[in-house]
This record gives C-alpha cells, structure tokens and sequence, in this order.
C-alpha cells in the first residue's frame, strides 16, 4: 500500500453498522454480516476511480478501518478492541448497477480496482478508546457525513471477535466497520475526500483526509458476463432517498425515474403516504427535540417554526399540513381578498380531521391571525392543531378551547392592520421554515418541527430508539451512575444497554 500501510492478506467489510445508515435502510440487523474485497481493490490517496462505462450508480461510503495487530482467533468482544493496531480512513466505493451480479457476495459491485482507497496514514490505537473515533466524508468540499464510533451498532471489538470464531484475522488485516448515512452517488469531475480521527484524544490524531477523483471509463462491458443494469429501487438506494434522488434529478445530477416512485418525492405532498393512528400514536412517545437530531443528520437543519408556543403547556400536535397564506397588507388588495369568504375562511372551513392548519404570517405578531370563531371552526372540523407565525385574536377564549393553538402569543387588532389573507394549500414559509401541505408537523413544548413524508418512517424510528436509549441513561443516572462515559453512552454502555433491551 502507501504511506507505511502494507497490504492486508484480507479485506472484510461490514455490511450495515451504524444506526443512521439503518434507519435509511429500513433495517437494523439484530447481528453483522460482512463481505470481502480483494486487495487489488485497494488504492491510495490521491488516486483517481474510473466509473465503468454504461454504469450510473458508482457510491461512496466513508467508513473507519481498523488494522490487526496481533492475531486474533476466538477472542471474546472484550478482548477484540486489543488486537487493533491502528486505525485509518476507508472509502468502500460500490457499483448499484452491478449489486445483482452475484447474490450479495458483492464481488463485482464493490471489487473493481480502486474501489478500496485506504489511509493517507494510520493512528495507532493505543491509549485510545473504540468509541473515540469519528469519520467524516465530502463531495466537493461539502461535508456529507459525519458519525463517530460510539454510535456504532457492533462496537469494533465485537466485530474482531465475532469474525474471530471461524477465521484468524491476521496482523495486517483490514476491517471496515460501515458507513452512516448519507452516502451517495458521485460523477466524474467529483472528489471524495474522507478522514478519520480522535478529537477527544491527546494530539486529536488525525489520517489526513483521503482523496479521490472520480473520473469517466471507455471500456465497455463484454457479452461474456452480467452487464450493469439498474431500476428505480437501485437509484433511491444509490443516492440514499426519493428526496435526495428527486434533488439530483432537479441538479441534473441523475437520469429521471422511470417509476412515479421517485418523481412522487418531488411533489409538494406524497398521496402514497399515510399518516396513521399507529405513526401518530409513536409520535407521541417521541420529544421534538429528538426528532430534530434525527432530521439534522440527514441534512435538515431549518425544519423549526421558530417563535411559536402553545395556548395550553403541555400540548402535542401531530398531523399533516394544510397552508394558508398571508401577504402583506395593501388597500386594494385587502378590498379584493380580504372580504366575504376569503382564503382564510376557506382554510379553516376545509381544515380536515387529522390535519395541522399552518399559517405564514411572515413573523408578524403585530395582528391576530385567528381569533375564537375560526380556531372554534377547526376544532369542530377535527383539525389536529393550529400553527401560526402571527398572533392570535380572542387569546383567552381560543385557550379555553381544547384545540392546541401554537402562535407568538396575543395581540387584539383585527387581520386586516398588517395581513391580506391571500391563498390556501401552497408552499409555505412559517416561522422560518419551509411547509409543503401533506409534511408532517409535530409539535410539544419544545416547539414545533416540520417533516417531509417521505422521511417519517425512518426518522421516526432512529428517534424511537434514541428516546429508548435516553430513558436507559436517565434509568442509570437516578440510579446514582456518573454521567462520564454514560451520557452519551460509551461503547461499553452501549453493550450494558444492548444487554438490557434484550433481557426485555
């Protein structure tokens, strides 16, 4: 290899390990399962990767590898973090188009030469912890991933002995331990660059960041083999979601879908999607608060409505949007919007059971936006909730309604001082974030977040098992546990919660 890394006599890679990229997946793997990658796959950094002609789908996954010291052969979990060497980055590039050619043994999708680049350097292990690691990937100079080994499904000594039962892993032997999510499809012209280091360590060891340029092949695929081929599941599965293959489309980044499937993700709502009692009622055992890290992992930073607090402390809303839009007071266009059954009457008058009426006030909290007729309308209507960015009219009356009512509080004046009442189920801006009618809107005493249909399922289960994890930490705090190492959960307070959650 380069940079004082010898070649290993074996390369295994782990298939699904961190929660992020699991929930993406829709699975989480109760075990690991690994495959194998030839040592001609590897490569260094600075080297260039050649994306196959008549191939689309060439992925990058930054991951963390791990190099054998000492050989390892039926250690136990708790021995296996001791027969790590060092540790460098790792990029397991992967062909979608070929991911059917051998039955998951990924031989061709993930062999070709080059699709293993390895280093720039090594850290050695000792004196650092396996949950001390972190690894971050960028396309182009933008960070795309970032996760750090204490999350890790299958800390790094449980994978040393777990492979360790069949085989001698050797001095020299290469393991990669996963990717997180957002891994994605790369073209040529593109540049991938992934490090590894130890933040938290003395020195904040660090690989260097590990490059490669991805160029375009001209050598195409004989007739004396399987020929690359893809379909819409393979693309969503590429680039990582409908949403983020709907957004490459638009860049021109990616051939649109055949299927609706994808193309449905860059519509302003998903009619596929159904928002139901069983997800409503999951909701409510999850915090606001949780579900943003979740969000902010995929690249969801402004899905707050800022400013807005409820009527009643303690209320939750869970539903899907329907808009309402206000512009800015004018005249004559309050003379020709803002009488007789307006866009706000007809909000509120249609607001269906289940649904969240959202309203962008532009932050203006200097007028009400709904008063106790109209939020009394919703109620009877069944809506879920009210969200304004405004203000409300009638404050006490609409409190003393059991519908919750989010808002930036109180103000008397009538709509027409500052708001003409423009149009119904259009995209959006409240409180800063952007609302498509059909996005999921959740709100506690936190706040109020915003969440594209076509992420609920997965976020939604990543925060459910967080909320899990976060109860056990509370369990083991009241219970008089320092917090050091256990918030957040160190590898080994990982596996005491593992343990725990399957006793249960």
């Amino acid at each position: 290899m380069t940079s004082g890394i010898p070649t290993p006599g074996k390369i295994i890679a782990v298939h699904l390990n961190y929660p992020s990229r699991a929930a993406q997946r829709g699975r989480t793997p109760a075990q690991p399962s690994y495959f194998l990658k030839p040592a001609s796959s590897l490569a260094p950094t600075g080297a260039t990767l050649e994306r196959p002609a008549g191939t689309e789908l060439l992925a990058f996954e930054g991951e963390i590898a791990i190099i054998i010291g000492e050989p390892a052969r039926r250690v136990s979990p708790a021995e296996g973090w001791k027969h790590v060497a060092s540790v460098t980055a790792a990029d397991d590039f992967g062909l979608y188009d070929l991911r059917a050619a051998d039955k998951g043994s990924n031989v061709r999708s993930k062999g070709g030469d080059g699709f293993t680049p390895l280093g720039p350097a090594a850290i050695p292990a000792e004196g650092i912890g396996e949950g001390d690691w972190r690894v971050r990937t960028w396309v182009n100079g933008q960070l795309v991933q970032e996760d750090t080994s204490d999350t890790l499904l299958f800390p790094f000594g449980r994978l040393v002995a777990d492979l360790s039962q069949l085989m001698t892993l050797e001095t020299g032997d290469v393991i990669l331990t996963g990717t997180p999510a957002g891994s994605s499809v790369v073209l040529p012209g593109d540049v991938v660059e992934v490090e590894v280091d130890a933040p938290g360590a003395p020195g904040a060891p660090t690989t260097g960041r590990l490059v490669t340029t991805i160029t375009q092949g001209a050598a195409e695929f004989g007739d004396f083999g399987t020929k690359p081929a893809t379909d819409d599941l393979q693309r969503v599965e590429a680039w990582g979601s409908d949403e983020e293959l709907a957004a490459a489309v638009a860049a021109g980044r990616a051939s649109a879908p055949a299927s609706t499937a994808a193309a449905d993700a860059a519509a302003p709502a998903d009619p596929a999607f159904e928002l139901t009692d069983e997800l409503r009622a999951d909701f409510g055992r999850v915090a606001v608060a949780t579900l943003s890290v979740a969000l902010r992992k995929r690249g969801y930073h402004d899905i707050f409505i800022e400013g807005v607090a409820s009527t009643h402390p303690g209320d939750r809303i869970v539903g899907r949007a329907k808009t309402l839009r206000f512009i800015p007071f004018r005249p004559d266009l309050f003379q020709s919007h803002g009488g007789g059954f307006n866009a706000q009457k007809l909000a509120f008058d249609t607001v269906a059971p289940g649904e969240v009426l959202v309203v962008e006030a532009r932050g203006e909290r200097g007028t009400g936006t709904v008063g106790d007729v109209l939020a009394l309308r919703a109620q009877v209507r069944g809506a879920a909730g009210i969200v304004t960015d405004g203000g409300v009219r009638d404050f006490d009356a609409v409190a003393g309604f059991a519908i919750p009512v989010f808002s930036q509080g109180a103000h008397p004046s009538v709509l027409g001082r500052r708001h003409v009442p423009w149009e119904v189920d259009v995209t959006i801006a409240c409180g800063g974030a952007a609302v498509q009618p059909g996005d999921v809107i959740v709100g506690d005493g936190d706040g109020v977040i915003v969440i594209p249909p076509q992420l609920v399922e997965e976020v939604l289960a990543e925060a459910l098992e967080q909320e899990r994890q976060d109860a056990y930490v509370a369990e083991q705090v009241a219970s008089g546990a320092s917090v050091d190492g256990l918030f957040p959960m160190n590898a080994e307070w990982l596996a005491r919660y593992r343990a725990a959650q399957e006793a249960r």
